[in-house]
């Protein structure tokens, strides 16, 4: 029998590697930024066309290439960073395992300039699909510059899986952040369809993360700093009035590498224990520096996440020091009450003898005489006149007429009961007596001709407040009531970039936008029925809800608005409603176009037949 075990074709393993390294135009930007930083790079710049799709090009002014070394960093497991196995427990540099340009040229067209420092001239090199178009000397800048053109033009099926250029530039954008956040003191800037992102000069870290993130989220922060033998962290937490739904910025970095730790992230949620409301997430950007030897990083194909040797005492000090930062920064609640400096005092008063004061009686006051009398105090208490009334009244005068008067009070009201009485019949009184009644603060029972309807008032109202928005969407017609003050909101650039997309649909909602700024919205008007306070955490939960990607069509745009939108305003269990509110909600539901389900496909009401109630009490 013939061998049918063979080794794969060079351009096939790359292809086959690709899928680890390259899963969408972000993956590319990681890893190309990740060269330009190992090369020593201090000015990058990232040039993207149709989120990355087109084209990823990465211009860094680092040490370059020589000839030799720009052909051969195409080949596969050919790395500059390790020489033996044990420097796999000693990295300090992004990239080592030598896959990643191999990777990225099977399956794209990939142009490289680069040059070094002490040469005359550079190298341009074109590859298509692993194969090596040309190699040329070129007249270059110092550094290097890195195009990725028609991504997956060669595997189709792997091209279609893409998103929408929107969800696909939102992960470019975090890829850009993680490597611009671990890195202040490169100058970093980025281009999308030639019209400016970020530009980000070199500056500290608190610095780097407020030009990211906007302005306001300086006033957020909460320094955090411990050093210790095998830990040391700087970075900042956000205060817990700021906390939000999503989790949208939560940053670890360890040795400068972003990665992602469930463990971690469980001390930092512990440290706020008892200062979050439920459900909120903190915002952190916390940099962990710890020895090469006592991590393994090689565990997971985008390197995003990290073994520790020590694990609990990280957890342990990284817990103690927010802590110490939010108790420290006076947000978080301390032992010692605040000294009022009010009550302190003055420095005039030091040496002064306290002054006690006199007591003064009147001992002839009478509270029932018809006239006050005159006081006139003069000296001390011994020497003083009054002047009293010469005419009192008798006790009997202040019951006078008493009695005629309660007789006339409780005539009219006698006649109040005997005119109000006749205005309803009391067959129509005893109908609507009671219909609904409230359960828990939770469920709506309702009676009907064959038994009774259980409600879920949350599901209910979601269903009801569902389709109101989406037929506000549909015919334009959605009513809106004014603020008095516009109100400003703040969010960071990706968030705002989101709902400047979705302002149109928002506006059939009910909102009205006065402005919108870099970092700031301006709301004029609101959703009828939806307060001011409760505008903050609609747009947040909307913008949670679509962070994995906005549907392509206006449609599902809508429904996905209107679903976010009906779960945050309605009314949540353990509210209280009354009789009038109950009715009301009972009737609109059945109102509805598909009053058995909510928006989530999770069924609104249970019918108990009387027969059913008949048979638990036949047992």
């Amino acid at each position: 029998m013939s061998s049918i075990i063979q080794l794969l074709p060079d351009h096939v393993a790359n292809q086959i590697a690709a899928g680890e390294v390259v899963q969408r135009p972000a993956s590319v930007v990681k890893e190309l930024l990740e060269n330009a930083v190992d090369a020593k790079a201090t000015d990058i710049k990232l040039i993207i066309k149709d989120a990355g799709k087109v084209l990823v090009q990465v211009i860094d002014n680092g040490v370059g290439m020589s000839v030799t070394d720009a052909r051969l960093c195409f080949e596969r497991h050919a790395t500059s960073k390790i020489r033996l196995a044990e420097d796999l427990f000693s990295l300090h540099t992004k990239g080592f395992r030598g896959e990643a340009l191999a990777s990225i040229a099977a399956i794209a067209h990939v142009e490289m300039k680069t040059k070094q420092e002490q040469e005359e001239l550079g190298n341009h090199i074109v590859i298509e699909g692993s194969k090596f178009v040309s190699q040329e000397p070129a007249v270059l800048p110092k550094g290097t510059s890195f195009s990725v053109k028609n991504l997956f033009y060669n595997i189709p099926a792997r091209r279609n899986f893409l998103k929408s250029e929107t969800v696909e530039l939102r992960h470019v954008i975090d890829e850009f952040q993680r490597v611009a956040l671990a890195h202040p003191n490169i100058y970093f800037t980025m281009y999308h369809n030639g019209s400016e992102m970020f530009n980000l000069p070199q500056s500290n870290y608190r610095q780097r993360i407020v030009n990211i993130f906007s302005g306001k989220t300086n006033e957020k922060l909460v320094p955090v700093q411990e050093e210790t033998e095998i830990l040391s962290i700087q970075g900042f937490v956000g205060k817990p009035e700021f906390a939000k739904k999503n989790r949208g910025e939560q940053f670890f970095f360890v040795n400068d590498r972003y990665i992602k730790s469930g463990y971690l992230h469980h001390a930092v949620m512990n440290a706020y224990e008892g200062l979050l409301p439920n459900g909120a997430q903190p915002s952190y950007f916390l940099y962990l520096n710890v020895p090469p030897n006592t991590i393994d990083i090689n565990i997971h194909p985008t390197k995003t996440e990290i073994k520790f040797d020590d694990e609990h005492a990280l957890y342990s000090i990284l817990r103690s020091a927010i802590k110490h930062s939010l108790g420290q920064f006076n947000v978080a609640p301390a032992l010692d009450f605040d000294r009022d400096p009010n009550l302190d005092t003055p420095y005039e008063y030091q040496n002064k003898n306290a002054q006690y004061p006199t007591v003064q009686v009147d001992r002839s006051y009478n509270p029932f005489a018809e006239e006050k009398p005159n006081k006139s105090f003069s000296g001390n208490a011994g020497n003083t006149s009054y002047k009293t009334s010469e005419k009192q009244q008798s006790w009997e005068s202040l019951y006078v007429g008493l009695k005629q008067d309660t007789m006339e009070v409780s005539s009219f009201s006698f006649e109040n009961e005997e005119v109000t009485a006749s205005l309803f019949d009391e067959k129509e009184e005893e109908q609507t007596i009671k219909r609904t009644y409230q359960i828990h603060k939770k469920y709506i029972v309702s009676p009907i001709k064959s038994g009774m309807v259980i409600m879920d008032q949350n599901r209910a109202h979601q269903r009801v407040l569902y389709e109101q928005f989406l037929t506000n969407m549909t015919v334009h017609q959605a009513s809106s009531q004014q603020l008095l003050f516009p109100l400003q909101l703040h969010f960071s650039h990706n968030e705002m970039k989101l709902i400047a997309e979705l302002q149109p649909s928002l506006e059939n909602t009910g909102f009205v936008f006065e402005a919108i700024d870099d970092d700031a919205i301006h709301i004029s008007g609101i959703p009828i029925n939806t307060t001011e306070s409760e505008v903050s955490l609609v747009l947040e939960h909307l913008i949670s809800d679509l962070q994995d990607g906005i549907p392509e069509s206006s449609f599902s745009q809508n429904d996905t608005i209107a679903k976010s939108m009906a779960k945050s305003l309605s009314v949540k269990t353990g509210t209280y409603l009354t009789e009038k509110e109950q009715e009301n909600l009972v009737n609109n539901l059945f109102a509805c176009k598909d009053p058995n389900v909510s928006p989530f496909q999770k069924p609104t009401f249970i019918t108990m037949r009387v027969e059913d109630i008949d048979k638990r009490f036949a047992l």
